[in-house]
């Protein structure tokens, strides 16, 4: 493809590869492979389940010319907001702290209710199945009577303390908002409001700006576009652009087996992007230098 280019020295931040609970499309081997083809500096390794540190260090043993990245996702499985589980995901080398995913009380009662998803996202259909069988599904919220918890706060400073990215995941709106705001307060400097478009999100554009604003970057995510998610590339293009794409980073949020490959899907977004008004510099911006920002400074 002819903008392959855009993508040399890129991070794909957002991505499910496995092993995994759910079937993926590749593992992490076989994307360190792709992006090492495509000139890509790295990955996020995203696991809403367990710590992928362990798994960023056995790549980089196996492609010492790839930059892996491990994280943690603070769902049950790890106990949720849990500050010992931050600190030894950080003490292993992990970059990434997500906040709840598919535990976040604002997911929780969007996948259950009349508005949610038309096509189940792998995950879903692990709670649906957990539900089914009489399981709990004790939704995760980090506010409580308005105001951050104490386990919130003590994660927020190992997240300092640590130097690592604070992630979203799929809280809601008061709740990032009140992330954001205390990301300050705690002296975080890297915060990456996760695809603030998908479908139990939703920030409107002037919501992703005011966030942006309070030092927040917004990782837009083109697992949200396809299958569709909460926005279309036509509502997608004008948002990137209010948002401005300094404030902006490209990820898939692919690895799913019904999509297309992270590469394959990055591809198609900096074409997209290239084809519909945005220059060269903007869209390197938001591959390689707002990436290379986050998980290397």
């Amino acid at each position: 493809m002819m903008y392959e280019e855009l993508l040399q020295g890129a991070y794909d931040l957002h991505v499910h590869t496995g092993p995994d609970i759910s079937q993926r499309k590749l593992d992490d081997l076989e994307y360190a492979e792709r992006t090492r083809k495509l000139g890509m500096k790295g990955f996020g390794i995203k696991s809403h389940y367990f710590c992928s540190a362990e798994r960023a260090r056995l790549v980089k043993k196996l492609y010492p010319d790839v930059n892996p990245i491990g994280a943690i996702t603070l769902n049950n499985s790890v106990g949720g907001i849990n500050p010992s589980a931050v600190e030894m995901a950080a003490r292993d080398g992990a970059k990434i702290v997500w906040m709840p995913t598919f535990d976040a009380a604002n997911e929780i009662q969007y996948m259950f209710s009349q508005t949610g998803y038309s096509e189940l996202p792998p995950w879903a259909k692990v709670q649906m199945e957990r539900k089914e069988q009489g399981k709990s599904q004790l939704g995760i919220s980090i506010l409580e009577d308005g105001n951050l918890t104490t386990q919130t706060r003590e994660v927020l400073d190992l997240i300092a303390e640590y130097k690592l990215i604070l992630a979203t995941g799929h809280l809601g709106k008061q709740e990032i908002y009140a992330l954001a705001k205390a990301a300050k307060e705690h002296n975080i400097k890297k915060v990456l409001v996760t695809h603030p478009t998908f479908s139990s999100i939703a920030f409107t554009k002037e919501e992703q700006k005011e966030l942006a604003q309070l030092g927040a970057i917004m990782d837009q995510c083109f697992g949200c576009i396809s299958p569709e998610y909460g926005i279309t590339w036509e509502e997608l293009y004008p948002q990137i652009r209010f948002v401005g794409p300094e404030n902006c980073i490209l990820s898939s949020d692919l690895g799913q087996t019904n999509n297309p490959y992270p590469d394959e899907g990055l591809l198609t977004f900096v074409t997209n992007l290239m084809e519909n008004g945005f220059s060269q510099e903007e869209v390197k911006r938001m591959t390689a230098q707002n990436t290379s920002f986050l998980v290397e400074d």
